[in-house]
């Protein structure tokens, strides 16, 4: 008997791309995360509520695609329907998987072939769209014949030959009796990008049919090449270690060029998050950055005159004009990060930029004198008369870019208005930066790291967080210092912002860091604010700090922290003026602080079941130096130990987990509700999640590096900020590293 066709296979293109979405959405982490690493378990359901450690919240990011590629093997219209989000984010893994992206997107490195490439393609889309405009003729009945072929080609190819299209005559490959048109005399330069070729052999046909037949509708010819599809372009993950390279081969022989990515930018019009790292910093020249950031309104500002000056007619013919020209239609960059970026090649290229686009001058050893005390007067104008800006960029991350000067990077930072995601973590921010950066009636920041910058003062800190407006909408601040680098901040001062900054005062802090800052009992019980939605909390660092005053602020304050990291903190566990051995730690740890805080009170009734009581708080994660985890040895009762990839370490409770409630049948049998999820503190000892925490208990470390709580890196790409979870390089600095 034959098999009735599927009624999925009826199912309209619209419909089949919804689909996909929504497969593609499946696996974006929730605006409410868990602050648990991510459970891969088979079938795991379906979560009720967020926040959920278990049933996770989102797919892992192999199941997507996973899912897309199986898609696209189905049939022609589901490939139709899921190539667009199989390629909306690239993670840059393997270096041989970098060249195919160079190859499938760029078309190659080879120049000559990329041209002779580019011709074939554009014989072959002007054919398909004349082809689709004679058949749009006959629908409205009118014959087609070679004549009227003919007429059309050569119509299209005086449309395609004017001063206001941007395709080389070189690539239209013209008849041996027509010469090369005189309108464009040109050098030879490389080829535009293949999506403007194509709209611009669009844009011509549609054109040139609307002026022969006004109201008909010419489809738009196929466009193959998937760069058009792609939204997130990271190398969070790319390594060249262990492929047995020589070191000459290294550095020779590198996989990620500077052209080789530049070539593919310039074929990503809708590109809005890019990621770099340490490993592939080197490609990081001054054109690619132009390819970056001079994108959409910021391109469009470009070249406008200021008023009460002459106008300036652009030469058609030059080809930073054509660039500029190709970069306007493309979106502007949502989110950078460019954590650990600190090569001479990326100094020197970003030094350049900021030169050129920003203080309007460049860097010349040549010139006198004279010349040199001239210039930054001429550069402080041009900025006031054509600040170059870019309004689109939301979420900047300069983690760790510790080689580039304040000259650099303070107007970097500045030329950045709508800012909501800041990362200066371990830089040469200064005072006058940060007050500058404060005194911006646009940015309005949510996230905001400032890491170990020893260039700032407890001053310009406090300054910044009460009087600047764009501190008054913090939800997330790191103000994380250690033994190394301390906080800047004294006693008076933090007295000052915990009483009177807007982001303390609101008590909307979700994640606060403020390790080796002067805390005592009386700031935390007496002048720091309630804080209802603080999730996670650092307080490491602290030697002179009571574990009792934490306790309380906790208990009386903060009841929602999930998280507390106490890394060398506290005079009971040992780091205070007086001598406590391990032992009284971890009894003080437990009796002050774990059985307190996470253990629901005692009832007791002999007419009924007693109701069970919540515990007073919800923490159930503390982040501990490896001296004390060792102490602790395997944990007591449900809790473990759990070891990042790196120094960190954090002592866990395996039976608390964010899961669905359950709700008791008659017959005793547990089952789960579909009203929610709440922090439950009775995971089975068979429950997923349980389970999961166990095995990275056992693994001692030999975990990825995305597993730990407390991030210390801003997630950027993706707009998660300090309750972010990542992987990759960003994962390892953000769970990993302890300094």
């Amino acid at each position: 008997m034959a098999s009735e066709p599927s009624v999925v296979g009826q199912f309209p293109p619209e419909l089949l791309a919804v689909i996909c979405a929504h497969v593609y959405a499946a696996g974006i982490p929730p605006p409410t995360p868990s602050l648990d690493p991510l459970i891969c378990v088979d079938q795991p359901g379906i979560p009720t509520a967020l926040p959920s450690s278990f049933p996770p919240a989102y797919w892992p990011e192999s199941v997507v695609r996973r899912t897309l590629a199986n898609l696209c093997q189905v049939n022609k219209a589901w490939y139709e329907a899921a190539k667009p989000w199989l390629w909306r984010k690239i993670e840059i893994r393997l270096p041989r998987s970098w060249l195919a992206i160079v190859d499938e997107v760029a078309g190659g490195d080879d120049e000559e072939a990329s041209e002779e490439q580019a011709a074939l393609m554009v014989g072959q889309t002007l054919r398909n769209a004349e082809t689709a405009a004679l058949a749009a003729q006959n629908l409205i009945g009118e014959c087609s014949s070679d004549d009227a072929a003919l007429e059309l080609h050569d119509k299209v190819l005086e449309r395609l030959s004017g001063p206001d299209i941007s395709i080389p005559p070189e690539l239209l490959s013209p008849p041996a009796s027509r010469e090369p048109s005189p309108r464009r005399p040109r050098t030879k330069s490389k080829s535009p990008a293949r999506w403007k070729l194509m709209r611009s052999i669009s844009v011509a046909v549609q054109d040139v049919m609307e002026r022969a037949h006004p109201g008909i509708y010419v489809p738009p010819p196929h466009d193959p090449h998937p760069g058009r599809f792609v939204r997130h372009l990271d190398f969070n993950h790319f390594r060249t270690i262990g492929m047995r390279r020589l070191v000459e081969e290294g550095v020779n022989n590198r996989f990620v060029t500077g052209d080789r990515l530049a070539a593919v930018l310039k074929e990503l019009p809708n590109l809005l998050v890019f990621g770099a790292t340490e490993y592939m910093d080197g490609a990081l020249t001054f054109p690619v950055l132009k390819e970056l950031l001079l994108r959409g309104s910021a391109s469009r500002g470009r070249g406008r005159p200021s008023r009460g000056r002459d106008v300036v007619i652009p030469d058609p013919n030059d080809p930073e004009q054509e660039d500029l020209a190709r970069r306007r239609e493309c979106k502007d960059l949502e989110a950078i990060d460019l954590t650990g970026c600190v090569s001479g090649v990326f100094v020197s290229a970003l030094s350049q930029f900021v030169n050129t686009f920003l203080l309007g001058h460049s860097e010349d050893s040549s010139d006198s004198e004279d010349e040199r005390e001239r210039r930054p007067n001429r550069g402080r104008n041009m900025v006031q008369e054509e600040s170059l800006t870019f309004p689109g960029m939301r979420r900047l991350g300069l983690r760790g870019v510790k080689s580039l000067q304040p000259r650099i990077l303070e107007p970097l930072v500045l030329a950045f208005p709508h800012l909501t995601h800041l990362d200066l973590s371990c830089t040469r921010i200064t005072p006058e930066g940060l007050a500058a950066l404060g005194a911006s009636a646009t940015v309005r920041l949510q996230s905001l790291a400032l890491e170990r910058c020893n260039w700032l003062t407890g001053e310009s800190i406090r300054n910044f967080l009460i009087e600047a407006p764009a501190a008054q909408n913090l939800r997330e601040l790191s103000l994380y210092g250690d033994w190394t680098f301390p906080s800047p901040l004294t006693e008076e001062q933090l007295r000052d912002i915990l009483s009177l900054a807007p982001c303390f005062k609101s008590g909307q802090l979700v994640y606060l860091d403020l390790s080796s800052a002067p805390l005592n009992r009386e700031l935390l019980l007496e002048v720091c604010p309630q804080q209802p939605r603080l999730r996670s909390l650092g307080l490491s660092h602290i030697r002179n700090l009571e574990l009792g005053a934490v306790a309380d602020f906790l208990r009386t304050k903060a009841s929602n922290v999930e998280i507390l990291t106490l890394v060398t903190a506290t005079q009971e566990l040992g780091y205070g003026d007086l001598v406590v051995s391990h032992r009284q730690a971890t009894i003080a740890l437990h009796t002050q602080l774990i059985r307190p805080l996470c253990t629901p009170p005692f009832v007791f009734s002999l007419s009924s079941k007693p109701k069970t009581e919540d515990p007073p708080t919800r923490l159930r994660v503390i982040e501990l130096a490896p001296p004390l985890l060792t102490s602790l040895g395997a944990g007591a009762g449900t809790w473990r130990i759990v070891r990042s990839k790196g120094g960190r370490g954090w002592y866990v409770d395996a039976a608390s987990g964010w899961a669905a409630q359950v709700s008791t049948d008659s017959d005793g049998t547990a089952e789960e509700e579909g009203k929610g999820s709440k922090l439950r503190r009775d995971l089975e000892p068979n429950h997923p999640y349980r389970v999961e925490i166990e095995a990275l208990a056992d693994a001692n470390g030999n975990v990825s590096s995305g597993v730990g709580w407390h991030a210390r890196k801003m997630e950027i790409l993706h707009g998660d900020g300090l309750l972010g979870r990542e992987a990759g390089l960003y994962g390892a600095v953000a769970f990993a590293y302890q300094g």
